[in-house]
């Protein structure tokens, strides 16, 4: 199971890719820097997804061997295709939609599909400066210096019986999870962690590494330079 490669010690990397902002062409250049690069998962997801992702999952499985988990924005982003699903629980918020409601909806398809189901626990921190996570979900980030409230919410998550805690500054945020924050969150929980949003800079991925992160996940920067993938990866890692 993906989860047990997920829970060996050592930094790993994932890639985001948006459906809607790749072409073929670009998709697959993309590809290869991964392979080039060793990244370690292929996430497929967005705020917004308006091309099939049924296509772009066939794309990526046929053009690399590397895993591919949904990371879904809404219902409309499920697919048999995936190895793998982070089945995201939005816990900074308190959208019943988003706790469990499309979790219910998506129950029977994900049963079915037979692909590996991963609980994460979603938390959504920042300066409410209005991500497309935040928007969409109609939840509010848990202010960035609010650092108790943070930990307290990890800690929950991981009771609760999630596998991952997620931390997230939103798609497109200005900055990162800080590094302060990573580390006090990472002394009080004993399941990995994964940080999100706003990682454009090898600085930015260092500091995150150093503070305690498991795992990353870095998409814009990739979409708006390709070439920005390699000194992250080496710089993470």
């Amino acid at each position: 199971m993906l989860i047990n490669e997920i829970n060996k010690p050592g930094k790993k990397f994932g890639l985001l890719i948006d459906p809607d902002k790749y072409t073929v062409h670009s998709l697959l250049a993309t590809l290869y820097a991964a392979e080039e690069n060793k990244i370690n998962y292929i996430l497929v997801g967005g705020s917004l997804v308006n091309e099939r992702i049924d296509g772009c999952i066939e794309v990526i499985k046929k053009n690399t061997n590397l895993p591919v988990i949904l990371f879904p924005g809404s219902l409309l982003q499920l697919s048999g295709k995936a190895d793998a699903i982070l089945l995201l629980s939005l816990i900074s918020g308190r959208n019943p939609d988003y706790l469990i409601g499309n979790h219910v909806l998506a129950a029977p398809f994900l049963k079915k599909s037979g692909i590996e189901v991963i609980p994460t626990a979603y938390i959504l921190v920042g300066e409410g400066n209005g991500s497309s996570v935040e928007y969409i979900s109609n939840t509010r980030p848990i202010p960035a210096d609010k650092f108790d409230l943070v930990v307290a919410t990890a800690i929950a998550g991981e009771l609760m019986g999630n596998q991952l805690i997620y931390l997230e500054s939103g798609s497109g945020a200005a900055q990162s999870i800080r590094p302060e924050l990573v580390a006090e969150v990472k002394r009080n929980i004993s399941i990995p962690l994964v940080i999100g949003g706003g990682i454009r800079t090898p600085e930015q991925a260092r500091a995150i590494s150093g503070a305690g992160a498991d795992i990353i996940v870095v998409g814009n920067a990739v979409e708006e330079d390709i070439h920005s993938l390699e000194s992250l990866a080496r710089a993470f890692r």
